[in-house]
């Protein structure tokens, strides 16, 4: 008999959820996003993760452990912490990484922590449907979840995981937002990365984004904006896109990543044939200076597979999807370089 199969927890969530209806505990204790509603602004802020209920849920006290680190002066420590967290969430324990979020996101809201684009990352992390190998096509490049129901290893609905983090990152949306005019880019970056995956705000993110798209002057920041605006308006129709995109990768006065990351966004919005202008822009920016340019960002590094970078691997599976060989997703796939 292994362990798991008499710890109580596992028992508990096995009996309750195994072949059961899952809306028989929506809204109970069971129900992480009610857990995770019911914090406080107060409790958050205070970062008192002790006042999160860890042992209801199985590997709760592991990442409890974890997120009481998060604050250490240490930077190894921190990382060490947040690649914790990120172990469950690649075991698929998205409920009790979703607990974390409120935490990880205050992480990155202190300009004295470590690691902060990095805990941005994995809260985004627990909703973004990593593109990974094989599926850089123009129907799944920028989905952020697959619409499957998602069963953890313990037999809880994973499904509600994923919702409370969209839920808990729209409830801290204007944090998430502000952190857009962080001084450092990788924030930046990472900021958008996590505000588009947020349940609710969708127009005060959709705005927020435009804002500092406007205001940017780092070439690879306003890449990853473009990307960021792309998936707002791939999971929440925006009928003013397809045109704002074509007159960015048309405009040569435009820096070169960013047309390539508008040109990427239109593909993935339209379903029109490809046209021979839209190639010839591809040709003429997506050098090998861009794909370097761009390799930072996390949609590019989701979709890095076997010495390809992440955008040339997103323009065979764009432009030709046939090319691409349908690989097994790495969830234990490398995070930022610790800075």
């Amino acid at each position: 008999m292994t362990w798991w199969e008499t710890d109580p927890v596992y028992q508990a969530v096995a009996q309750a959820f195994v072949g059961r209806d899952p809306e028989e505990h929506a809204g109970g204790p069971l129900d992480v996003r009610a857990v995770l509603a019911s914090l406080s602004r107060e409790t958050k802020d205070a970062f008192a993760y002790d006042d999160v209920p860890w042992g209801r849920f199985p590997r709760g006290p592991q990442i409890r452990d974890d997120v009481a680190r998060l604050r250490c002066d240490d930077a190894d420590v921190v990382y060490r912490a947040l690649r914790g967290v990120n172990g469950e969430l690649a075991d698929s324990a998205w409920s009790v990484a979703a607990l974390a979020v409120p935490f990880l996101l205050r992480v990155a809201a202190d300009p004295g922590g470590h690691c902060r684009a990095y805990a941005l990352e994995l809260a985004a992390g627990i909703v973004q449907w990593t593109p990974g190998p094989g599926r850089c096509t123009r129907e799944e490049l920028l989905r952020v979840t697959d619409g499957g129901r998602r069963y953890e290893p313990s037999g809880y609905f994973g499904t509600w995981g994923i919702e409370a983090a969209r839920d808990a990152i729209a409830a801290d949306a204007d944090l998430v937002m502000a952190l857009l005019d962080d001084p450092d880019p990788q924030v930046r970056v990472a900021a958008a990365y996590a505000a588009v995956v947020a349940s609710g705000r969708i127009d005060d993110i959709r705005g927020a984004l435009h804002t500092r798209l406007r205001a940017e002057a780092d070439p690879a920041v306003r890449a990853g904006l473009v990307l960021a605006i792309a998936q707002l308006a791939y999971e929440h129709a925006d009928p003013a896109w397809e045109a704002w995109a074509k007159a960015l990768w048309s405009d040569p006065a435009t820096p070169p990543a960013v047309r390539v990351s508008a040109a990427l966004g239109w593909l993935c919005l339209t379903d029109t044939p490809v046209p021979d202008v839209l190639c010839a822009v591809l040709d003429a920016c997506a050098t090998d200076e861009t794909a370097r340019l761009m390799e930072p960002l996390p949609w590019m590094r989701a979709a890095d597979y076997g010495g390809d970078t992440g955008l040339r691997r997103c323009l065979r599976g764009l432009l030709r999807p046939e090319s691409i060989e349908p690989q097994w997703d790495d969830p234990w796939s490398s995070p930022p370089a610790l800075t």
